[in-house]
């Protein structure tokens, strides 16, 4: 890429995509083609295909995608498997039909079995049955990373799509239906400490700049008492779902962002075919840290960078989701690149940036 490429971010506004910008703009990249989801529905083929035509980008970073974490993934099945094939549909196939000179797709880990060989190698994909409570969106995300593969067979294009492990970082989603693990239990241990301390003012401006099932800082006390406590927010106690045994990789999102733009920079598909002959497939990348954390282990790291003295209970009803999700980076690593921020720091990180972006309502 060229400092004046012209470079659409899909996603731009989300917690990969807002990080990719940002990334981009400090590395001096400057001619951004962006849209926001109600300028540019990419769901809507007819509209993606307009928009490819008349802007012409010569570089896609594909960060946009329906997402959310186990309990949303179990609820909103259809939604998570029209939604991304729409999206990765319109974006792949209109880039092939303007030029495009490289694509970036965003998968996620959650293509690999759900008894794969820890740590998951890129081979292991379609090797045997998914985890069931995600499986609509890993259907998809597989879909999207073998069409990138295919085209780059038929027609030459030089489409590359990496495999994030478990992301966090600014404008992650917050929201308690639908956040991923990390983000959730973020707020749901700050929100229990603001009970516990007795801390209504925080609570209301927690809650008037992100609303829970309608109840915000204008309710009353009660209301919002009993709307914590359907997610296991407490006074004293916080609740959550599974067995806490569960192993997780998570790598912070600027990171990944960096992984993503050295990748446009430096791979290309050709590079990934090395060693493969007639049979060329898994040709992704893993993106991570290779390195992995129990959940009560997070919650106790949250606890610690919350200041949070209460109980954390775990309610083993709850689906654990998969076991054990530990990404091989080997691939990644040869090709140059490595992290730099473990978990504990990350954590504090992301506190603080979510305890500075919820003091600007009024309480």
């Amino acid at each position: 890429m060229e400092k004046n490429s012209k470079i659409f971010v899909a996603g731009h506004r989300g917690l990969v995509g807002s990080a990719i910008l940002n990334n981009l703009r400090n590395k001096g990249y400057h001619n951004f083609v962006l849209r926001t989801h109600a300028e540019l529905d990419l769901t809507d083929q007819s509209a993606v295909y307009r928009f490819f035509e008349e802007e012409k980008p010569e570089y896609v970073f594909l960060a946009a995608a329906h997402v959310g974490g186990i309990m949303a993934n179990s609820r909103y099945r259809a939604d998570f498997i029209y939604q991304n094939l729409m999206i990765q549909n319109n974006v792949i196939h209109a880039s092939y039909l303007n030029n495009v000179k490289k694509l970036l797709f965003l998968g996620s880990t959650c293509i690999y079995p759900k008894e794969a060989p820890q740590p998951m190698t890129e081979n292991c994909l379609l090797t045997s049955a998914l985890e069931y409570t995600n499986e609509p969106y890993a259907i998809a995300k597989i879909a999207g990373l073998k069409m990138c593969e295919s085209y780059d067979l038929q027609y030459g294009t030089n489409y590359i799509a990496v495999m994030p492990t478990n992301l966090y970082g600014p404008n992650d989603n917050f929201d308690l239906e639908t956040s991923h693990v990390l983000p959730a239990m973020i707020r749901k241990i700050h929100l229990a400490n603001c009970l516990t301390q007795s801390d209504w003012i925080s609570v209301r401006e927690d809650l008037n700049h992100r609303p829970v099932e309608g109840v915000d800082g204008k309710s009353s006390e009660k209301e919002i008492e009993q709307v914590l406590a359907k997610y296991g927010i407490f006074s004293g106690c916080v609740k959550l779902w599974g067995t806490g045994t569960p192993l997780r990789e998570f790598l912070w999102s600027e990171e990944m962002a960096d992984a993503s733009v050295y990748i446009m920079e430096r791979i290309d598909f050709a590079d990934l075919c090395k060693g493969q002959d007639t049979v060329i497939r898994n040709t992704h990348i893993n993106i991570g840290t290779g390195i992995e954390h129990s959940i009560r282990e997070v919650a106790q790291l949250v606890c610690k960078s919350v200041g949070f003295t209460g109980v954390i209970e775990f309610d083993s009803s709850k689906p654990d989701g998969t076991l054990r999700k530990l990404t091989d980076v080997s691939k990644l690593h040869a090709l140059g690149w490595h992290h730099q921020i473990e978990l504990e720091e990350g954590i504090d990180r992301l506190y603080k940036w979510y305890i500075e972006n919820s003091k600007t309502w009024e309480k």
